[in-house]
């Protein structure tokens, strides 16, 4: 607190009065001396400090001494003298400094509470990191199960903890990684089980939290002490959501019950840990066949399932969206947001590049953005949260990304943005008439300044966002002629009343009909929404 050392220090030598500011973390809690000034620093507390309720109390003959609480959710306390001042300008010292250090102390805790929110969230953030890695990693099932669970384990901090994956001919949850199970043996569960909790989950695909003395299990006895956390891991396939295990943490090492939080931040997850083990799976699954070619395509379908289903924001926005990668992989993207209140998130990005290399830095980045964004409405700050975030990946890969992240608000009729360096960007009336949304800011990787927000007015549905990656301007034909902002704005123009779907296929149409089967040099994304 070196600002409010300066303030002490000021004060003593411009009146010769000694100061001094204790507080105290609670009520049987030490004092702390947390400033003080005079010709020797004091080494504790005097005997008696008034309450709150008393005021202040004026001690002392000649040279007084004034002690006074300080009003805040801190509790604290100024000593003021000794000092040969009349006793009316010692409180009239009063009360400049009391308000003064009050409002210090105000910001030293927001501080603190700011502080230890962010330790929490780089927690999830850095599981989320260590997810990912493993989804670009070529690994054995039992390898990507153990390393995961480890990270959960230490995240939530269970002492004992258990991944079981569902075998289709046994149809049974076989364990694949166990944690402090004292090499007692797990045996495995079948989903048709009435007692244990993990078939249940698996059949419901419901996360559940179960306290010490609900359903007790034989079966889960050895990884299972007191309450357990038990969620479905999940893997969206072609043909909707597919249970492929359960994920079960027990014995908090801090004796508190699991909560809510820490069950939505494992079943956020979950989808991405049966991404890793269905990704193992494959991969050991192609080892025999045409081993680079079936990975490349095995890849393109794990990028394609990581982008939201455009259905996740209905009914309060209808979108319509589209990434063609110029290789197998690529790096652009879009992420869509529910944000609840009538409010919808829509974010288009295009990471550097193209190949695996932007590819794993996209994973990253749209995992990140999955928490940043449910943290805060304002865009601005959560591409600045997304920075902070990806600053050491793109630093380290020398790569940036040009993002464009928008919150309709539906209720309100506004529409609130930020533009990273990302070019193509407009608001379609139902007329035709259009006006693009700007970049105001440096792609994320070229600079430290924060993004800033801006506000656009939004008729719900009459007004269309349209967003696209510079793949579909600078579409090349079989001579190299572009293919133009300008024609693809007509399309739009002229389609702008019809449905977003709509406007995305006349959009390829264009570019099918100019590309004409010329290979493709750079990633396609279009997206339009209406809301």
């Amino acid at each position: 607190m070196s600002d409010l050392s300066d303030v002490v220090h000021a004060f003593h030598e411009a009146t010769q009065c000694e100061l001094a500011v204790w507080t105290q973390g609670g009520a049987n809690a030490p004092l702390h001396l947390e400033a003080a000034a005079g010709p020797a620093p004091p080494t504790s507390p005097p005997d008696h400090l008034p309450a709150a309720s008393e005021g202040p109390l004026e001690i002392g003959g000649e040279e007084r001494v004034i002690l006074a609480p300080i009003p805040g959710p801190r509790r604290a306390w100024l000593v003021l003298g000794p000092c040969k001042a009349t006793s009316f300008e010692l409180h009239t010292h009063l009360r400049y400094l009391v308000p003064v250090i009050g409002t210090f102390l105000q910001s030293a805790l927001e501080v603190e509470h700011a502080a230890n929110e962010l330790a929490e969230r780089y927690e999830e953030i850095n599981l989320l990191y260590t997810i990912s890695e493993i989804l670009g990693r070529t690994v054995s099932l039992t390898t990507a199960a153990s390393t995961i669970l480890t990270e959960i384990s230490e995240t939530v901090g269970a002492r004992r903890a258990v991944i079981l994956v569902y075998d289709e001919e046994t149809r049974a949850l076989e364990p694949v990684a166990t944690q402090g199970t004292a090499g007692e043996t797990v045996e495995s569960i079948s989903i048709d089980d009435d007692c244990a909790v993990s078939a249940r989950v698996f059949r419901t695909t419901h996360p559940t939290i179960v306290e010490a003395d609900q359903a007790p299990c034989e079966l889960e006895r050895p990884f299972r002490r007191g309450a357990m956390l038990s969620v479905p891991i999940l893997w969206t396939a072609p043909d909707g959501m597919r249970p492929l295990g359960v994920v079960n943490l027990s014995d908090r090492r801090s004796g508190q019950p699991f909560s809510a939080g820490d069950q939505k931040l494992i079943a956020a997850i979950a989808t991405q840990i049966g991404t890793a083990i269905q990704n193992a799976r494959l991969v050991n699954a192609s080892l025999n066949e045409q081993r680079l070619a079936q990975e490349m395509r095995l890849a393109h379908d794990l990028q394609m399932k990581l982008l939201p289903d455009t259905q996740v924001v209905a009914p309060d926005a209808i979108v319509a969206a589209r990434v063609v990668p110029a290789e197998d992989v690529g790096g652009d993207f879009y992420n869509l947001f529910p944000l609840g209140a009538g409010r919808t998130g829509i974010m288009i990005g295009d990471v550097s590049g193209h190949g695996y290399q932007a590819a794993l830095i996209m994973a990253l980045t749209m995992s990140a953005t999955a928490i940043h964004a449910q943290t805060t409405a304002d865009p601005g700050e959560t591409l600045s949260a997304l920075h902070s975030t990806m600053h050491d990946e793109l630093g380290t890969t020398e790569m940036f990304i040009s993002a464009f992240y928008a919150v309709v608000d539906k209720p309100r009729k506004l529409l609130r943005f930020t533009n990273t360096g990302h070019p193509h960007a407009f608001i379609f009336a139902d007329d035709g008439g259009f006006e693009r949304l700007a970049a105001t800011d440096p792609p994320l990787g070229m600079s430290t300044d924060s993004p800033t927000t801006r506000e656009h007015a939004w008729r719900p549905g009459r007004d269309l966002l349209v967003l696209f990656t510079d793949g579909i301007s600078d579409a090349r034909n079989r001579e190299g002629e572009r293919l133009g902002e300008e024609r693809v704005l007509e399309v739009v123009r002229q389609n702008a009343a019809r449905t977003p779907a709509e406007v995305l296929d006349a959009v390829f149409e264009l570019l099918d009909e100019h590309i004409e089967g010329a290979p493709r040099r750079d990633d396609l994304t279009f997206v339009a929404m209406r809301g």
